[in-house]
């Protein structure tokens, strides 16, 4: 057992972290406002774009971006467009929009879902593709959110242009994009969105942006012609809003759920500071010795890419893995050792266990998953440290880790306000 380690349980305290809130509170009515600005009417068929996980209110969105459709004279419906995501299988798709709420009952519009693509152009490494249910509309409003990339940094990154490259174009688009070495991932998801912007085919962009406790906070409409150059300066707009971890370095992290809901990376890489791609740096901060994850989320539908970038992980996360979807979802990224199993021990408690005794009691931190960190619980040496941090209020006295049937109790129930105010 390391020197550092202590006899009885692990005593961790609760941090709050103070994060950016700015809940949208008319989103219907910002969706419409939003539209009406871009100034042009649409006609006939437009489809939108769907698929990204984890998005807040995606289907009041969604349906209200259809009743403005409506409203102005198109026929609009939705087309899953996720890369090689769900087992790149037309059914797959679209059973993974409706798992996300999007059914043709709730947003009043059918589901188109294919895996049938169209030829736009060549670019330099490779065929730019276009979903054959969009190419064949009268125009498509691309619909997402717009955050950091997992992979790397760039003007643009996630957001309106990558649902176009990456999602629309599914696997095969998705093939040509990440053929490309990660450095020139950003040049490339340039190239190819220029040339889908140039085909005609676009009709507009609404762009979501969301808080610190990941809420709606701005919905912005772009014109086709001006998706590419303002989606840098929401970038930007979006590094106000992104959480991180309160500190830059820690021994242990233990993530109790990672997952597509949380990450297209399982976990954020900008969060965990691991990108885990062969031959490409990791991020400078934060700098964490052991990452463990607990386990996979249901709505990630066996998919585990990013198991890979921990050190250790649980019997019931490797059993919730579907390999297949998985190894589809990595093998067109090209990022192997995303899919890579980490150490496997029987459940949750043998995990931090098996860490804190060979690392030590210093330097511990528990979280949700890389999404959620409004909340969060670290050991004590961390906890002096975050005292000085005015972001976050700690509790003055631990509760210790405790677990249940073998599972780790901190995050099952919701905690109590931190004593101190």
């Amino acid at each position: 057992m390391s020197s550092d380690s202590k006899a009885g349980p692990l005593n961790v305290f609760r941090v709050d972290q103070e994060l950016v809130s700015n809940p949208l509170q008319d989103i219907e009515g910002e969706v419409f406002r939003q539209l009406d600005s871009l100034g042009v009417r649409p006609r006939g068929r437009i489809a939108i774009t769907a698929g990204s996980r984890g998005i807040a209110n995606i289907v009041r969105i969604t349906k209200a971006a259809g009743d403005w459709l409506r409203r102005n004279g198109a026929e609009p419906f939705l087309v899953p467009c996720m890369g090689s995501h769900n087992g790149a299988t037309a059914e797959g798709q679209r059973a993974m929009i409706e798992s996300l709420g999007l059914t043709e009952s709730a947003t009043g519009m059918e589901i188109r879902s294919s895996m049938d693509v169209v030829k736009i152009g060549t670019v330099s490494s490779g065929d730019v593709w276009m979903d054959r249910n969009c190419f064949e509309s009268d125009g498509v409003l691309v619909l997402n959110r717009i955050k950091l990339h997992t992979c790397f940094s760039g003007p643009v990154q996630s957001g309106l242009t990558k649902m176009m490259v990456v999602g629309m174009g599914k696997i095969r688009s998705a093939s040509t994009f990440h053929s490309a070495p990660t450095a020139q991932m950003k040049d490339m998801l340039l190239e190819m969105g220029a040339l889908l912007v140039g085909s005609g085919k676009i009709f507009g962009g609404l762009a979501i942006l969301e808080d610190g406790f990941d809420q709606t906070a701005e919905l912005h409409a772009v014109a086709a012609k001006d998706i590419l150059s303002r989606e840098a300066a929401l970038i930007d707009r979006h590094r106000h809003y992104f959480p991180a971890l309160p500190c830059d370095d820690l021994q242990v992290l233990v993530v109790s759920e990672i997952g597509k809901t949380f990450s297209g990376s399982g976990m954020d890489t900008n969060v965990i500071g691991r990108r885990g791609i062969n031959g490409y740096e990791d991020l400078d901060r934060p700098r964490i010795q052991v990452i463990s994850a607990l386990s996979l989320s249901k709505a990630s539908h066996g998919n585990a890419i990013g198991v890979g970038l921990a050190d250790f992980i649980t019997r019931a996360l490797r059993d919730a893995i579907d390999e297949r979807k998985t190894f589809l979802n990595v093998y067109t990224t090209g990022e192997m050792r995303r899919m890579a199993i980490p150490c496997t021990l029987e459940n949750e408690e043998e995990v931090v266990e098996k860490i804190r005794d060979r690392f030590g009691d210093r330097g511990w931190m528990f979280i949700p998953n890389t999404l959620h960190l409004e909340t969060l619980y670290c050991s004590e040496d961390v906890a002096d440290e975050l005292r000085m941090n005015p972001q976050c209020k700690v509790s003055e006295s631990p509760v210790p880790v405790e677990f249940t049937q073998g599972k780790l109790t901190l995050f099952s129930t919701p905690p109590e306000p931190p004593e101190n105010p």
